[in-house]
């Protein structure tokens, strides 16, 4: 194992949530409702100050301002829901929009109500009212739209409740039949059980001394490939979703890794379920892009099932085709800056990203980003490593070579749980 720094950097983590749907809706909601309620009052208070702070201007304009409130509430609300806060011209003509609506209906439905007809003076008098008794609040509704809204939506959607940080790797240790594990793209050749074991203890130990915590999901002695812990959970912040192995001879690791995740606070557990398949191995996650490959791990119905599962937290999900290698991250993956790396000739369609760096050897495509300035890679890739230290990145090397005869990477030897 080499690093460049003698001294591994402090345990960092930050906790960005994506906005759920339910919590857009709350944002949008309440953003209209505080430029509503904010008009409202202010021009309450201006008749109340205007007329001698006379308490009677309360009991006669409180229910037409309140009704103009409501109005302008549901227009900002479906305005809001499709961007108008985005720029300050949008909020603009939106308020201005809005507040003009809503005072016509209110002011219409304060005259008939008070028994007036729609017709000659009263009709003007509505039309009039835009610069004479609804001034003010269309003036608020402007202002609001354009100061108070994107702050709420901002303020909301980028909430994120209180949590410690977490860096916790979890691993499992080599089964004692590691050598019978599945293959299906290379040859078989003999693995050293012994010098396996020494890689995996040294692959933790560099995670740990880069400041993450390793837990031990149970041994499977009998379970060849269960050292390839990521194929059997993916972590969607506090969703983790356990998987359907697409190999048979897989599917009974999964149990006891189920059981690891859920003794660790704060998850939400999911599954895929049969006949869906889907192998961690094919997931790769870039902000809220979670890219799946089509492989012979993973089926439409794995990657559907995925697709139901986080859509409504905000991820996009974008299947991608898988021949030439076992699983998508066997090909690629991604840089903390979202840049994907691989070899493009294990790449089906590199066109589906949009910011694409090859890399001279293909040990080199995966890493495991520890933190946003410092990788863990394979030690069989130097060209790779000093092409992203040439990009400012630490770059921590580790062999598993044993573990590479088997189709295994170093992303498929841990889950990071941020």
């Amino acid at each position: 194992m080499t690093s460049p720094a003698a001294t591994p950097p402090p345990a960092t983590a930050r906790y960005t949530p994506t906005p759920t749907p339910g919590r857009r809706v709350l944002a949008v909601l309440a953003s209209a409702a505080v430029v509503a309620v904010t008009a409202m009052l202010v021009a309450v208070f201006a008749f109340f100050i205007g007329n001698g702070q006379s308490p009677q201007v309360f009991g006669q304009l409180f229910g037409h301002f309140a009704l103009a409130a409501l109005v302008a509430w549901v227009l900002l609300s479906v305005a809001n829901s499709v961007g108008a806060t985005k720029a300050w011209f949008l909020a603009l003509i939106t308020g201005l929009t809005s507040g003009c609506l809503a005072a016509l209906i209110a002011t219409t439905v304060t005259a008939s109500a008070a028994g007036n007809p729609l017709a000659g003076p009263i009709f003007l008098f509505v039309l009039g009212s835009l610069v004479s008794l609804n001034l003010v609040f269309i003036l608020a509704v402007i202002a609001g739209e354009i100061f108070l809204a994107p702050r709420v939506l901002r303020g909301i959607l980028g909430y994120a409740p209180h949590r410690a940080p977490r860096r916790i790797a979890l691993v499992r240790i080599p089964a004692s039949n590691l050598d019978e594990a599945e293959l299906t793209h290379i040859e078989r050749m003999p693995v050293d059980k012994a010098r396996a074991d020494e890689q995996w203890d040294n692959y933790c130990a560099a995670l740990v001394a880069e400041g993450w915590e390793t837990v031990e999901v149970d041994a499977a002695p009998e379970l060849a490939d269960s050292v390839f812990v990521e194929d059997t959970v993916v972590l969607f912040g506090d969703l983790a979703v356990i998987t359907s192995p697409g190999a048979e001879s897989r599917r009974p690791e999964i149990e006891a890794v189920e059981r690891t995740v859920r003794a660790i606070p704060g998850f939400t557990v999911e599954r895929i379920e049969l006949p869906g398949t889907l192998d961690g191995g094919d997931v790769l996650k870039v902000d809220s892009t979670v890219y799946v490959g089509a492989s012979s791990r993973t089926n439409a119905e794995g990657i559907r099932q995925l697709r139901a599962l986080l859509t409504p937290h905000g991820y996009s999900v974008v299947g991608v085709p898988v021949s030439k290698a076992l699983h998508l991250k066997s090909t690629l993956t991604a840089l903390p800056d979202g840049t994907i790396i691989g070899d493009p000739a294990l790449i089906d369609e590199p066109g589906l990203f949009p910011r694409f760096l090859p890399v001279p050897e293909p040990e080199g495509v995966a890493v495991v980003e520890l933190s946003d300035e410092s990788l863990l890679m394979s030690s069989a890739a130097p060209k790779t490593a000093a092409m992203l230290s040439s990009l400012g990145y630490r770059v921590v090397t580790v062999d598993i070579g044993e573990f590479e005869k088997l189709e295994g990477c170093v992303t498929c030897l841990s889950v990071r749980v941020r």
